[in-house]
């Protein structure tokens, strides 16, 4: 293995991620190409529990959507277990803003989950150094996208779902991730429709997509 792309050997890292296949992907590729030695959880308690009897860790990575979590209170916790080592924001569907909010909160990086593996491993590698790592991209979307007027009528729950119906996502995959019912996120639909002027789902994802929100 090129030793310039891995990690230090001894490097520990604590993921916590309820999409198995996210978590054994990023789990293999970080052991096998980096070298870290990884704890896998699902859900925050679980990942408190290990901070409790294993940590500190070198390294927290923490979906934001994941069972527990609670929006940022989830870091909050981690970042109070983990000692003062770093705790990361993992997303696959937070906007720019919460990016910011994470790291305003605290954390030492907000991770898409649509990043290439190199580029993980580099981040990890970063954010594992003490660096604070946000994704270029995020910062030149942040830098020229002022907050539309659009953004001001919705809570960020209602923002979290439109973005979900913008990926083409069903009631479901949008609750599954969000940790809610289906039948709420049904209700944010019709809400998002209303406030949107659209007549259904699709719609109201292509308003948003017209107007730049994603």
């Amino acid at each position: 293995m090129n030793s310039e792309n891995g990690l230090n050997g001894d490097m520990r890292i604590l993921l916590a991620d309820d999409h198995d296949m996210v978590r054994d992907t990023i789990s293999a590729y970080l052991s096998s190409e980096g070298g870290a030695q990884i704890t896998a959880t699902t859900d925050l308690p679980r990942a408190m529990k290990e901070l409790e009897d294993n940590g500190p860790f070198d390294l927290v990575l923490l979906d934001y959507n994941m069972p527990g979590m609670n929006g940022l209170d989830g870091l909050q916790r981690a970042l109070k277990a983990n000692g003062g080592r770093g705790v990361a924001i993992l997303s696959g569907s937070a906007p720019t803003r919460t990016a910011q909010d994470a790291l305003d909160a605290g954390a030492i990086g907000f991770i898409p989950k649509t990043m290439g593996a190199q580029s993980l491993l580099n981040a990890v590698r970063f954010m594992s150094a003490g660096e604070i790592y946000v994704p270029v991209e995020l910062m030149r979307e942040e830098a020229s996208a002022p907050a539309h007027p659009l953004l001001a009528q919705l809570s960020p729950r209602e923002v979290e779902v439109l973005s979900g119906l913008c990926r083409g996502q069903s009631n479901k995959e949008i609750a599954r991730d969000l940790n809610l019912q289906e039948v709420t996120i049904k209700l944010h639909v019709r809400t998002l429709c209303r406030k949107l002027d659209a007549k259904n789902r699709t719609q109201a994802a292509m308003t948003a997509k017209e107007a730049g929100l994603f």
